[in-house]
């Protein structure tokens, strides 16, 4: 299989997972879980290695990955900066509290969101803003549906935004630092490779698309959450409205362009 089709792949072997999600229950559903989140993981990290190199990826792991498992540690320890929670024992096995799937989670959509940023923004400032809203606002489908899964819960939930109960407004907002802070530091360690988004992103663009599309539906109709269908497709249109119009309009140009190309000229022979 070449370089270019591998994210592909594991795209489609992702899209497959998640759709199994909602048919499944109890530990067959807490395992496919980790799963998806593992399957997540490796395609954001194994794209950031083949389209922009080692140094990229290493930057990614260590800045989404490290800095999110020490966020949790401290959040679990500490309160701070989500409130005080505590996790389950079903989404496997845990160092100072915190399932190891967590951090991989906050890999798996920081660097499409990264990457969308990118797309639609060449303000350094302006795509650390955005990048961190495209991934903090994620957390309004995800946080909701994993506690009413049962895979963590607040000591204390108050205030909770309106038909969300279960989960604290300060679990939104410290994502939201977090993930500034993690914007802010991935592009010095990640070097100049990762300014601009071109053609190799279409898996991710194509994976922050469908995350949004697919947890709106979910959580209308699938999960029966639709209070966090409201507020989590409010909240990643800021970056996912945005970006599909203007990859619709890159490609409707390039189909025009190519229409308007005259047909190569054909001398008829002597």
């Amino acid at each position: 299989m070449s370089r270019g089709r591998l994210p592909w792949a594991l795209l489609a072997v992702l899209v497959l997972a998640q759709i199994c999600y909602p048919l499944t229950g109890g530990a067959t559903r807490a395992g496919l879980t980790v799963a998806t989140v593992v399957l997540g993981w490796l395609l954001s990290v194994g794209h950031a290695l083949l389209s922009r190199g080692p140094r990229t990826a290493l930057a990614l792991v260590a800045v989404a990955t490290g800095g999110g498992f020490a966020i949790e540690a401290l959040g679990v320890a500490t309160g701070f900066p989500f409130g005080s929670y505590d996790y389950s024992g079903e989404l496997g096995p845990k160092l100072a509290g915190v399932p190891l799937i967590i951090p991989l989670a906050w890999t798996w959509m920081a660097w499409p969101a990264w990457l969308t940023a990118a797309r639609l923004t060449g303000s350094r400032a302006g795509r650390i803003a955005l990048a961190a809203v495209g991934l903090a606002a994620w957390d309004l489908f995800l946080d909701p549906q994993m506690v009413a899964e049962g895979y963590w819960r607040w000591r204390d939930a108050t205030p909770a935004l309106p038909g969300l109960p279960g989960v604290p407004v300060s679990n939104y907002l410290g994502w939201l630092l977090f993930a500034v802070l993690l914007m802010t530091a991935l592009r010095p360690l990640a070097g100049p490779a990762v300014d601009r988004a071109d053609g190799r992103d279409a898996p991710m663009f194509a994976l922050y698309l469908w995350t949004y599309a697919s947890s709106v539906l979910a959580h209308a109709v699938f999960l029966r959450l639709p209070a966090s269908a409201l507020w989590g497709a409010a909240g990643m249109a800021v970056a996912a409205v945005p970006l599909a119009v203007t990859l619709l309009r890159a490609r409707r140009d390039g189909a025009g362009r190519g229409a308007a190309e005259p047909a190569p000229r054909v001398d008829a022979p002597a």
